[in-house]
């Protein structure tokens, strides 16, 4: 069928000038095009296509089911019945019909294509036709009568139309986020608190509209802008119910690759989320020297999250009681197989009890698995507490947390018994790369960590703290890796020790870290970029045939950091150019005030 039919006479006529002259008034904007009516399809023809195409799906629909039919039944496809036979041959005229009145056209216009040629001769014989709007006449090219088709038209072809949805233009702030008019009564209500802020994800059914809602919301309440926080880019889903409440946007944290750390026989390039210059150069730079001095080694001495709640009795002897009852190994099977029963992977490994006065704690440590635990560990502390209810009626449960864990804070606790993964990592640097690499020696290297990890930090009353920096290095591959940022408190704990062995000649370098708390699974570690970074380590997702293995090496990494970090910024404070480095790396000369956002 031959789409390129041409408008009729009647549209325009020429007048004794030769120009074109509307036929109708020219405020009307409209055309009218006389169509041929042997171009017309006949109502009959739709319906029999129609009942051919019915046809057509329902005996291929009754064959398929009678061939389904035959092979469970073991019955010989190739023997038919009258009325498959007759469906058969119904099949194939229908196939046939619809081969020919729809393909036949169709390799037609692929393979009979008119050339160029046939639309000049069209263009030579109507070379224009004429658009009168205002007493004006514009020509248009005879390629344009393809458009004459849809001449009808409601509004002025010449202007761009106006969109369905009315967007509402934020001038008031510098980063317009595409609200419309539905958005804008939402915002409202949620000014005027009508609307909760926290309920806009169950109320609009979307993440991404929820948080830019809530973010306009924000802005106009407070009158602050929020122009270079981003809100695009972000899968808000992904954080919904386990991540972040109430988003409004997200923070852009640059990630850098310092390695290859050489640990235990394998080469692991670090990432680190960081806005410090000169961390990852540095951590860097002490990879560098471990692996020219043939690599680092690992132990991890101990795997087990704890959880303390705190319980209170009429009286201390009460509490003792609930004490000695607990740390008997005569009742250890007893609550390990309660813990036990709350996860596949919590086991009960110890349970260390603290009296205040009437007052118990209790610590109870147990192997997570590859995830971090803290939810593992207080679900299983939970059915003890319940379970004990039975024998001690009397004690009344304060708090499934009672500090003596402890999370998320400084304690002895953790730096004497450990917390999570305590790991300890050492290596043995060459002399020659002492001096050539860290560009100091290793009788200043020892001395300055006696006199700044050990002496100095002894002299601040420190907790945990005899080290360098190695809470840099948490942090960084925390944020990184989708580890709670604020465990680098305790996770942090390290001892830094140095000694010249092999006749002064070489350096032998260790840190131990007690309380290293980390996980594969579970919590920021299931985001995108996070789970990036983990499978960039080997160590995403749980490890099915070693339950548990990811997180240790992941810990084990973090110590290797940890300990190249310590290197590094040791040689520098020794050589003298800690300042320098600083200056140079660490100190932007942009005009900040004109960069973008």
């Amino acid at each position: 069928m031959d789409v390129r039919r041409r408008p009729s006479k009647s549209v325009a006529a020429a007048d004794s000038s030769g120009k074109l002259k509307a036929k109708h008034s020219p405020s009307t904007l409209k055309y009218y095009v006389e169509e041929d009516p042997s171009l017309k399809v006949p109502a009959s023809l739709y319906f029999v296509n129609a009942s051919v195409i019915c046809a057509f799906f329902t005996l291929l629909y009754y064959l398929l089911s009678r061939w389904r039919e035959k092979i469970r039944s073991a019955s010989p496809l190739h023997v038919l019945s009258a009325p498959e036979l007759a469906a058969l041959l119904a099949f194939a005229a229908s196939s046939v019909y619809l081969l020919g009145f729809f393909g036949v056209e169709f390799f037609q216009s692929l393979l009979l294509r008119p050339s160029s040629d046939i639309w000049a001769d069209d263009c030579e014989e109507e070379k224009v036709v004429s658009v009168v709007a205002e007493g004006v006449s514009q020509k248009s090219p005879c390629g344009q009568a393809l458009d004459d088709e849809i001449l009808k038209l409601e509004f002025d072809p010449v202007k761009p139309a106006a969109p369905k949805a009315k967007a509402v233009e934020t001038e008031k702030w510098d980063e317009p986020i595409g609200l419309t008019e539905e958005d804008e009564e939402v915002i409202a209500s949620v000014v005027a608190g009508t609307t909760p802020s926290y309920s806009l994800e169950n109320k609009l059914g979307d993440c991404r509209r929820a948080a830019a809602v809530r973010r306009e919301a924000l802005q106009r309440m407070t009158g602050k802008s929020l122009a270079g926080l981003p809100l695009e880019g972000f899968d808000y889903e992904s954080i919904l119910g386990q991540c972040c409440e109430m988003p409004v946007g997200y923070v852009q944290i640059p990630v850098g690759i310092a390695g290859p750390l050489v640990l235990d026989g394998q080469k692991y390039s670090v990432p680190m989320a960081t806005t410090e210059g000169c961390l990852v150069a540095s951590l860097n730079r002490g990879c560098k020297a471990i692996a020219l001095s043939g690599g680092a080694s690992s132990v991890v001495l101990r795997d087990g999250m704890t959880r303390a709640p705190v319980v209170r009795f009429g009286s201390a002897k009460r509490a003792a009681e609930l004490k000695f009852y607990l740390e008997s190994p005569e009742n250890f099977e007893a609550l390990s197989s309660v813990f036990n029963s709350s996860s596949r992977f919590a086991r009960l490994q110890s349970i260390k009890c603290a009296i205040a006065g009437k007052n118990l704690y209790l610590r109870f440590s147990c192997s997570t698995g590859d995830a971090m635990g803290m939810n593992m560990v207080s679900k299983g502390v939970q059915n003890v507490m319940n379970f004990l209810e039975k024998d001690f009626p009397d004690m009344d449960v304060m708090g499934i947390s009672g500090n003596y864990c402890s999370d998320k804070k400084p304690a002895a606790v953790n730096w004497i018994e450990g917390r999570g993964k305590s790991v300890v990592c050492e290596a043995v640097i060459k002399g020659d790369m002492v001096r050539k690499v860290l560009k100091t020696s290793v009788n200043a290297l020892v001395e300055l960590n006696m006199l700044k990890n050990l002496t100095g930090s002894a002299m601040a009353g420190a907790l945990g703290g005899f080290n360098a920096q190695a809470s840099n290095i948490v942090s960084a591959i925390y944020i990184a890796t989708g580890q709670d940022p604020a465990q680098n408190v305790e996770s942090s704990h390290c001892i830094t020790m140095m000694e010249a062995i092999n006749d002064g000649q070489d350096l032998h370098i260790s840190v131990t870290m007690p309380s290293i708390e980390v996980g594969t699974v579970g919590g920021g570690t299931q985001l995108a970029s996070q789970s990036a970074c983990l499978n960039l380590l080997g160590v995403k997702g749980a490890n099915r045939e070693a339950p548990g293995s990811n997180s240790r090496l992941l810990a084990t990494v973090v110590a290797g950091s940890v300990l190249a970090a310590e290197l590094s910024l040791m040689s520098a404070i020794a050589a003298g150019h800690l300042v320098q480095s600083h200056m140079k790396y660490n100190r932007s000369n942009k005009d900040v005030s004109k960069a973008s956002p």
